[in-house]
């Protein structure tokens, strides 16, 4: 049999005052339907529907990477009507996953379970108990404890209120069920839509009762309708990356100021400080320090490495034994090989720094290969780019850059040759000489400084 999966992202999200379709808005560094499509490739469903409205083009436009059949309900008339706007796309023997694109976080280890309980069942509801079950539709059984029907809030009596099973809207269905329950379905409630839960009154009374499998993570199915609701499960999901990261035996001096946008690879005794941002592909070896205000970005970071607070790294390896920042900015291209100094205040951007080469201080390399034991003085600069092209700069094993230097490229210095500081070079220098091409120092007795005109 074929695993269909249907993904309601039709509704306008008028909550969350934004030209953005609500279903693109972030959680973790992706959006919320995004979440939802990763859920469901371990499942190789045959395809996936998404039923979408409000900002069509904008939704295509985000998900162009994605093989996807799309749908469009033109009037929001209920997820019954939603559903139903995909039925053309739905064989008979079809098994049929119906999902949400603002509920991001369902995993995959909960939907199989009512993938294989529809060897057995017509329709499979993901439940949930709540001590506070305000807002969502309740499951109701009879005196057998099959499910009668699912009541809505809004549609509920005082007495249907106090139950606490409540409706989590996730719904495993039979093709052969939904084309005969969908087009029975009324808009006969306080909201004249079409409720896709009505189909469990329609299966109880064709003797095809629903089950319930209970979901193990409120968090799974919480929904997101304004930024409020947001922030707060943004929060939770990070904390519960966090807490994933304790256990792997990772520190982590505040989980609640950890953020990972992304996958975290770490080795043992990796120690990570405050407001730590990781975006990407991030790989951390044994041993490394991260210290407090870093974000790191699709990066690998080798053993023993230390990054000193306020430091950026993106698109960049730092080898083994390294220390980066504070205040340090690696950029795309970047490659420490190992026992390398970073300091404050130094970007590199497509630069190699080969073993031990140091730059510590207010320095920019661009286009830069630098060899074995270098030392590069502060405030050195790479003059790269001429305005339409970048050159390369090459500064060979134990040359040593003086401060306030300026490497005009094309350029390379010279096996153990020293740069005298405050000099700008445009031309290649030898091994081992010393170049300068400072102005003599020139003193003028008696000079009297300018004063203000009146």
């Amino acid at each position: 049999m074929a695993t269909k999966i249907i993904i309601l992202a039709a509704g306008k999200g008028t909550r969350m005052h934004s030209s953005l379709p609500k279903v693109l808005h972030e959680i973790a560094g992706k959006s919320m339907i995004r979440h939802v499509l990763d859920a469901v490739k371990p499942l190789n469903p045959t395809s996936v529907c998404v039923v979408c409205g409000h900002h069509a083009h904008q939704l295509k436009e985000s998900l162009r990477d994605q093989t996807l059949v799309w749908v469009e309900q033109t009037a929001q008339l209920g997820t019954g009507h939603a559903v139903l706007q995909a039925l053309p796309q739905i064989e008979c023997d079809d098994d049929v996953l119906i999902l949400y694109g603002d509920v991001p976080l369902i995993q995959s280890k909960t939907l199989l379970p009512m993938l294989q309980a529809l060897t057995e069942h017509s329709c499979v509801v993901l439940s949930a108990e709540l001590e506070q079950p305000f807002g969502y539709g309740r499951l109701v059984r009879d005196s057998r404890g099959f499910i009668a029907e699912i009541i809505e809030e809004k549609d509920a009596s005082l007495i249907q209120k106090q139950i606490q099973e409540i409706n989590t809207g996730v719904f495993a269905v039979k093709g052969r069920s939904l084309h005969q329950w969908l087009p029975q379905l009324t808009n006969d409630n306080i909201q004249q839509e079409y409720y896709l839960t009505d189909i469990v009154a329609l299966g109880y009374q064709s003797k095809q009762p629903a089950l319930a499998l209970p979901v193990a993570d409120i968090l799974e199915v919480t929904g997101v309708n304004d930024h409020k609701q947001q922030a707060a499960l943004e929060r939770a999901y990070q904390l519960q990356q966090a807490n994933a990261l304790l256990l792997q035996g990772v520190t982590l001096q505040d989980p609640q100021r950890f953020d990972l946008r992304g996958s975290l690879h770490v080795g043992q005794d990796v120690v990570i400080d405050a407001s730590v941002l990781i975006e990407g592909e991030v790989t951390l070896g044994d041993g490394v320090h991260i210290g407090a205000n870093v974000v790191l970005k699709n990066c690998t970071v080798g053993d023993g490495v230390r990054v000193l607070p306020m430091t950026v790294i993106e698109d960049a390896v730092v080898g083994s034994q390294s220390q980066v920042g504070p205040f340090a900015r690696l950029r795309p291209g970047t490659h420490l090989q190992g026992r390398n100094r970073v300091g404050n205040f130094v970007e590199l951007k497509e630069t190699v720094l080969a073993e031990q080469a140091k730059v510590n201080h207010l320095t920019y390399l661009g286009d830069c290969q630098v060899g074995q034991y270098v030392n590069i003085g502060a405030g050195t600069i790479t003059c790269n780019y001429d305005g339409a092209n970048k050159h390369p700069t090459i500064i060979e094993e134990h040359a040593f850059i003086g401060s306030g230097s300026q490497l005009v490229a094309p350029v390379k210095i010279g096996v153990g040759a020293t740069v005298a500081a405050g000099s700008t070079i445009t031309d290649d220098v030898d091994a081992h000489e010393l170049v300068l091409t400072r102005n003599r120092q020139t003193h003028i007795q008696g000079w009297k400084r300018p004063k203000k005109d009146n």
